[in-house]
């Protein structure tokens, strides 16, 4: 028998709550499994995981869900207001990412080893420049009156499509990081395979919601 579109309506939000709530427990485990795992304090670059996953993973998942309507933690502010708390936790994510790279940079140079030499270190470097980019566009956003020659409208789709491929550079860095000699001489097995899940999930769930909120702006406008 055939839904309504009623009964479609009130699965696909539930499904929405769901895996929002799964995205808010998953950002906050993996973060704090790479706490447990690299012991910040114990050595400089022990920081250097702590600060990225923190960024990536929790801080800039957060700040993406602030703005869902099933799944927001702070549903009971206004719209100016999560735009608020939004813009406080990219940056917040931004502070951390630099942070992390700075630690990382120092640490190489104290080895002698070279930056960029891989994959990982090359996807790092490319999302926090784009995290960068990302909340100076932000600031056009929160004084519009900065860009009057530009539509509210489409400076909010473009924020939110290059906000997206920013978190998705993130999670690329975090799961090319899982490949390394640190992580994989701990983290081996089911464990290690449940570990790349964790930013595999949150970057699908935060690919819905942008689109989402893109596909009810377009529904919306007359």
């Amino acid at each position: 028998m055939a839904l309504s579109a009623e009964s479609e309506s009130y699965i696909y939000r539930a499904l929405r709550t769901v895996s929002g709530a799964a995205a808010h427990l998953v950002a906050l485990g993996f973060t704090i499994f790479v706490a447990v795992l690299a012991r910040p304090g114990s050595s400089l670059f022990s920081w250097h995981p702590v600060l990225m996953s923190l960024a990536f993973s929790f801080l800039m998942t957060e700040a993406l869900l602030v703005f869902s309507p099933e799944s927001s933690l702070l549903r009971s502010l206004s719209r100016k207001g999560r735009a608020r708390c939004h813009w406080v936790l990219q940056l917040l994510a931004l502070l951390c990412a630099l942070l992390g790279l700075s630690l990382v940079i120092l640490h190489k140079e104290q080895l002698g080893k070279a930056h960029l030499a891989t994959r990982h270190g090359q996807a790092g470097l490319l999302a926090v420049l784009w995290a960068g980019l990302q909340c100076s566009g932000g600031v056009g956003l929160l004084y519009p009156k900065l860009l009057p020659r530009w539509p509210l409208a489409k400076l909010k789709l473009y924020h939110a499509t290059s906000g997206l491929v920013g978190y998705l550079l993130g999670s690329a860095s975090l799961l090319l990081g899982m490949c390394s000699l640190w992580f994989t001489a701990t983290v081996t097995g089911g464990a290690w395979y449940l570990a790349v899940l964790c930013p595999v999930l949150t970057s699908l769930v935060i690919m819905n919601q942008v689109s989402n909120a893109y596909l009810y702006r377009k529904r919306i406008q007359p």
